[in-house]
């Protein structure tokens, strides 16, 4: 889960029609990552591959650029720099907020292959990254989601979409400051309600705690549904 803490809001979707910038926008190394990875797959695995952004300098929010010159992401800067690369491969700039009754979201990039739903994320939790297009409805999707959410207080309540283009103002993608704006969107943004079993979260929550008590620093990975897994 990301350290951004975010809240269900009501917001209207920006003013900016889509704006993929050119090829020649980008650095020699910026260019080079977007030739070579085309695929949302190929994206996370990209991702996946960087160590993870603790902030231990203080808190940030970078763009792709941002990611790129300092080689490491959190949460939403993954979803930013997903956003960048696939933007010049079709892939709309949508996001996927998840709500957590902790005020804890998770932010993933959200794509659509042969009207199936996925998603690219980065995360601490490993049952919390990207799945694979094989999801009809988004609420199917973030079905997927509800077990591998429950730690000691995050739970999923709701869930919200968005345009980066339509939320945010700014350069988002190539910016070499800190995008404060995009989180600022998200808050703001419209979620729909989600609910579960509270006998399912009951479950959950003691297995984890269980788990946890048991393996201190490790991280859980015992989910069903792993096959979806991007």
């Amino acid at each position: 889960m990301t350290s951004l803490r975010l809240r269900h809001g009501a917001g209207r979707a920006g003013r900016e029609p889509h704006r993929t910038p050119p090829l020649s926008s980008f650095t020699a190394a910026e260019s080079r990552l977007v030739r070579a990875l085309r695929t949302p797959r190929a994206v996370q695995q990209w991702l996946r591959s960087l160590p993870y952004n603790w902030e231990t300098q203080g808190r940030t929010l970078r763009t792709f650029r941002g990611v790129v010159q300092h080689g490491e992401a959190n949460c939403l800067e993954a979803v930013l720099t997903a956003a960048t690369i696939l933007d010049q491969h079709s892939h709309p700039p949508l996001v996927l907020d998840l709500e957590s009754q902790d005020k804890l979201d998770h932010v993933l990039f959200l794509f659509r292959v042969r009207g199936r739903w996925g998603t690219i994320a980065k995360s601490r939790d490993p049952g919390l990254h990207g799945r694979k297009p094989v999801f009809r409805r988004l609420r199917d999707l973030v079905r997927s989601y509800v077990d591998p959410y429950v730690d000691a207080t995050g739970r999923i309540v709701g869930y919200g979409t968005g345009d980066l283009d339509r939320l945010v103002r700014g350069d988002w993608r190539l910016d070499e400051r800190n995008m404060w704006s995009v989180e600022k969107a998200l808050i703001h943004m419209p979620h729909t309600p989600f609910a579960s079993s509270d006998e399912r979260y009951r479950r959950a929550h003691r297995r984890f705690l269980a788990f946890k008590a048991a393996h201190p620093d490790g991280r859980p990975t015992y989910f069903p549904g792993r096959e979806r897994w991007l």
